[in-house]
């Protein structure tokens, strides 16, 4: 099937509504092959670069098929980080904003008695790593008698991660009767023994892109000594003068060291990396994304099917020890139909792993000499005139989705014996209020957060100063989170 509209899928109008407020004009290669697909309930690999839009390939096809009606999870979807699986989660919120599709993240480093009791409310779709979610289901916090959709995201990280056991423990508790995606941007042999042990007749989909990995990357690489590599950073970052820059390690010292030497330098950066808590990435990824600051020193962490818009290099400190390693990292560059470079640092010692990388992409990567004093102190005046003066903040994909919500904070919830059923009745009982503008309702033990929609969160807000929910008289305001 060949179509400009995602409307032509026969998607439900709340999903269209979302899709047209996120943006999404027109379906991707992936989207076009997998929807409809996907939407028949066919077991899919698919095989598709980063960057192309997988995860509203799934993500659009799940929040059309869950019935909203059913309180327990119907979908699952795996990832192998926790960025990831919050980042998808939060793709899935938008796409399934307007049919209030309730979607939940677990995974490590985080409470887990918070996810035990997100678990317990209505729950359409979960996503999260392979070990918090098996700690769910060996602790009886996920059930899952009604899962329907099993997707798993960034396929051959998880495998490459050590997962394969856990992702295996949890496919063989899972409901026979089930539709199986599984979605990789490579394709190692692991993946095609999972195929054949728990999919069912899968449909191959394997997307050639328009535009390869060398042809909207400009890859490039400078043989340094060790111990000249941050000078050489200093360098080449003054003369390419990157709007959006991540800076990758391969550890998490290396990643500690050259970020204090930046921070020396007076850049504008932050790290990331597997010792920080989960929180602190969290923080640290938001506000990259919102162009905060220009460089991200991070591990393979932040190589992991991260989408953020805009990133113009990627450098590689330590040249990556495993081949798939370097595609991701590059990845996170020409994005979205733009370009993108990727520069790497290769020590005289590190010949092996750069010939199996080459070997893998099927190109050679460009030699090039490091900058020269004269282009350094040529570039040297623009460079500093960008670090000086303040980014412009990056609009989030989904601001124009949010303009019309205002998500409102009720000081009552599960202790005060209070349903969702019944703050429905009250907000009905407003006039020129339906059901049609109450979004996701999220009730915790003493507070109730309730998303309302086509901006009448101000209509909603002032009526509520007289209205009562079950005879109870609530403080309600604009929620702050």
């Amino acid at each position: 099937m060949n179509t400009n509209q995602f409307k032509d899928y026969g998607i439900s109008e709340p999903i269209v509504k979302a899709l047209e407020g996120l943006g999404y004009q027109q379906p991707t290669e992936v989207q076009q092959q997998v929807i409809p697909a996907a939407l028949e309930k066919h077991d899919l690999t698919v095989k598709s670069q980063t960057g192309s839009g997988k995860t509203a390939a799934f993500g659009i096809p799940l929040c059309e098929l869950v019935d909203w009606d059913e309180n327990k999870p119907q979908a699952l979807v795996l990832t192998p980080t926790r960025e990831l699986a919050d980042q998808v989660k939060e793709d899935i919120t938008h796409i399934g904003r307007f049919k209030r599709i309730k979607a939940a993240a677990i995974y490590g480093k985080h409470p887990f008695a918070y996810q035990k009791e997100e678990l317990k409310q209505k729950c359409h779709i979960v996503v999260g790593t392979p070990g918090r979610v098996l700690d769910h289901i060996e602790k009886g916090t996920l059930k899952l008698e009604k899962i329907e959709y099993l997707v798993l995201d960034e396929a051959d990280e998880m495998l490459n991660m050590g997962f394969i056991e856990q992702v295996e423990s949890i496919i063989k508790q899972l409901p026979k009767e089930r539709t199986t995606m599984l979605f990789s941007a490579t394709f190692p042999g692991h993946l095609e023994k999972l195929q054949r042990d728990f999919m069912r007749s899968p449909r191959y989909i394997g997307i050639q892109a328009a535009d390869t990995l060398e042809e909207r990357i400009e890859h490039s690489l400078v043989i340094v000594k060790e111990q000249d590599k941050f000078q050489l950073l200093r360098d080449v970052t003054v003369v390419e003068n990157p709007d959006s820059c991540i800076i990758f390690c391969r550890t998490k010292d290396q990643v500690d060291a050259v970020s204090e030497g930046l921070e020396r330098l007076f850049y504008t950066s932050d790290q990331l990396h597997g010792g920080m808590t989960q929180e602190d990435r969290f923080g640290v990824m938001d506000d990259f994304r919102r162009g905060e600051f220009r460089y991200l020193v991070a591990t393979d962490v932040a190589a992991r099917g991260i989408d953020i818009d805009g990133i113009t290099h990627v450098i590689n400190y330590d040249f990556p020890l495993e081949k798939e390693s370097y595609v991701h990292r590059a990845g996170r560059t020409g994005r979205a139909g733009k370009s993108g470079k990727a520069i790497s640092f290769v020590t005289p010692f590190e010949d092996k792993f750069l010939k199996e990388t080459e070997d893998y992409l099927g190109f050679d990567i460009t030699r090039v000499e490091r900058p020269s004093r004269e282009q350094v102190a040529l570039a040297k005046p623009a460079f500093e005139d960008k670090i000086e003066s303040r980014q412009k903040p990056k609009k989030h994909k989904a601001a124009a989705l949010n303009q019309d919500i205002m998500k409102l904070y009720f000081n009552g919830g599960k202790k005060k014996k209070l349903r969702a059923v019944d703050f429905v009745g009250t907000l009905t009982s407003i006039p020129g209020i339906t059901a049609e503008d109450i979004g996701i309702i999220k009730i915790q033990d003493t507070v109730t957060y309730i998303d309302i929609l086509n901006g009448k969160g101000l209509h909603v807000l002032k009526a509520m100063k007289d209205k009562t929910v079950k005879g109870k008289t609530l403080k309600v305001h604009k929620a702050k989170k």
